[in-house]
């Protein structure tokens, strides 16, 4: 072979190492073979009409890269081209459209949760969204509570804090925060020019009298009454003239609108708050603003340029435009996408507070919800919500992401930082026998990291290992297996230790081959000497189980909120560690 021609091998050899590097970074850990073919065929032409000469050295390099964790992937690219991760950043940004009629320094985005509970996956879209967008433009992100309703939608007073918490813990940042039920004084003020610009009315009809009218496309009999009478009526809501349910105001709107909801709707109501006091203003308010008055208000007062929500807010959007016109109010610039949910996870509130109600389950962390604590909770990262977000971003079709999907995500991004450790449920313990020298065992921390731990077995050392794998192995041929990192061993006769039943096994050999020459399995196993019981909580739709297992006594030195691996268990999330105990919930496999 001439050196020109070694020379060109370098050469593809090289630009295949290196696109299969971006590629696999990209495509969680795998490269894709004609995606990188094709990036090489890019960068050297002159291999196009000969690409089968260079097919298997192709091939050969991609399995290379991909046999490498997602860490080691990222390291070699920042060691010898880092330009290429600024380019993979760059386009990361450019993910998101662009916002209409959006000026830099100038977008201002809101995320307004009512606090009558904690926030769930479905509210991150709206908040992730409205905090990158945010950022995107150098603009203002807005904190709004909406907690105008203390009847139906009651606010919860540990909400407030419980959806700050967690949107802290997504990485969203606002600028401002407003709470809107201590800003009643200016909805009153806004409806009483609202009155004055002959835009609102006030309305005792009964509601079923109402309705009569609104289904029928007519007016009521007190749409026509003075500005003065209006203003007058509304001064005596305020007062406590009028009772629950006998008095509202309304904003006049299109009376043949095709929508019955968008006709002449309430603005203002009252709430007896001496029956239903509000968590933060007690029973000082009577007349409540509705959401649409108190958001639209809002919007403009606040400046907001920008307004993401789910699509199921089309009809507010139409109903505040009104309230806009009548005051002479520019709207904001409005995306609506679709419904986000997740498969196999509780997403609805109410039938959130029904299982805390029956079950007296915790009800904003019980990893069973699709709170974001409850997510938090069941080990997933962050940076997983991240990324199912930016894929759904705002298209207006719903998504709908299975539990499958999720997992798939998370497990590309924790399985490089977790610890891995020996498990065994429903333990039983075994004695072994015939070893007449010291063993060590050496158990990887972590596949793709340097280092082990390591333990040292005698003769007559108690192991335990689970009851499903004994089993197997007594009715197998040889009932031999491959202790992980240690020796094989054979079952032997059953024995009593401090008075529980018990195994023997005796030492078989020591090397792996002499395993796979019997077929022998490699079971977990944990040392009697460093043993730490764990209490592991599996949820599974809206049931849980408990288990309890021995592990490996290291596990103790994880910190809680730790997401570590169990062999042939899973990922958990450590709970909690309290007297050597560990507590822990089940994330996946």
């Amino acid at each position: 072979m001439s050196s020109q021609e070694k020379s060109l091998l370098d050469r593809v050899r090289e630009t295949a190492f290196k696109h299969a590097l971006v590629n696999a970074v990209k495509h969680e850990g795998k490269a894709d073979f004609k995606a990188v073919v094709s990036k090489v065929i890019g960068e050297i032409p002159e291999i196009r009409g000969r690409i089968k000469e260079f097919i298997d050295l192709i091939r050969g390099t991609i399995e290379e890269v991909n046999k490498l964790s997602i860490e080691d992937q990222l390291k070699i690219i920042r060691e010898n081209w880092p330009e290429l991760l600024e380019e993979k950043r760059e386009a990361k940004e450019k993910e998101l459209p662009p916002l209409p009629n959006a000026e830099k320094g100038k977008v201002v985005t809101r995320f307004a949760p009512n606090p009558d509970y904690t926030i769930h996956l479905g509210n991150a879209r709206p908040a992730l969204l409205s905090y990158w967008y945010a950022e995107l433009y150098n603009g203002v992100m807005i904190l709004r509570f909406e907690d105008t309703d203390p009847r139906i939608k009651s606010p919860y007073p540990e909400a407030y804090t419980m959806i700050k918490d967690a949107l802290k813990w997504l990485g969203v940042k606002w600028d401002k925060e407003y709470i809107q039920s201590l800003r009643m004084n200016i909805f009153y003020n806004v409806a009483r020019e609202l009155i004055s610009r002959g835009g609102a009315y006030i309305d005792t009809c009964p509601d079923k009298e109402f309705r009569l009218y609104r289904n029928a496309g007519k007016a009521c009999p007190h749409r026509n009454t003075s500005v003065e009478e209006n203003l007058e009526k509304f001064d005596k809501m305020l007062e406590g003239h009028y009772g629950e349910g006998e008095v509202v105001l309304r904003v006049k709107t299109d009376l043949q609108h095709p929508d019955p909801s968008v006709r002449d709707w309430v603005a203002f109501r009252i709430i007896d708050t001496s029956k239903t006091p509000h968590p933060v203003t007690g029973e000082k308010y009577i007349v409540w603003p509705t959401y649409n008055f108190a958001a639209g208000v809002d919007d403009y007062l606040m400046g907001v340029t920008h307004v993401l929500r789910a699509k199921e807010h089309i009809s507010n959007t139409v109903k505040q435009k009104y309230l806009y016109q009548h005051m002479g109010w520019k709207y904001p610039e409005t995306i609506h996408f679709g419904r986000l949910s997740l498969e196999g996870v509780i997403l609805s509130k109410s039938k959130m507070r029904k299982l805390v109600k029956e079950q007296g389950i915790s009800p904003y962390d019980d990893p069973r919800l699709g709170t974001i604590n409850g997510l938090r909770r069941r080990g997933i990262l962050r940076e997983t919500i991240w990324k199912i977000v930016k894929e759904v971003g705002i298209k207006p079709i719903d998504a709908k992401i299975s539990l499958v999907n999720l997992y798939a995500i998370n497990r590309v991004l924790v399985d490089p930082v977790a610890n891995r450790y020996m498990g065994v449920e429903e333990p039983v313990p075994v004695i072994l026998k015939d070893v007449k020298e010291e063993l060590k065992a050496q158990i990887p921390i972590h596949p793709s990291k340097p280092g082990h731990y390591e333990y040292r077995i005698l003769d007559g050392s108690v192991i335990h290992i689970s009851s499903k794998d004994l089993k197997t192995l007594l009715q197998s041929e040889h009932k031999t297996f491959r202790a992980m990192g240690l020796a094989n061993f054979t079952i032997a006769e059953p024995t009593i230790l401090d008075g529980k039943p018990a195994f023997l096994a005796r030492l078989h050999s020591i090397s792996q081959e002499d395993a796979k020459k019997l077929n022998a399995p490699i079971i977990q196993w944990v040392s009697n000497d460093e043993k730490a019981d764990l209490f592991l909580l599996i949820p599974s739709g809206s049931e849980t189980r408990e288990a309890r297992l021995l592990v490996e006594k290291r596990i103790i030195n994880e910190k809680p909120d730790s997401i570590v691996q169990l062999y042939r268990v899973g990922f958990i999330r450590i709970d909690a560690i309290k007297e050597g105990k560990v507590i822990a919930v089940f994330s996946h496999e």
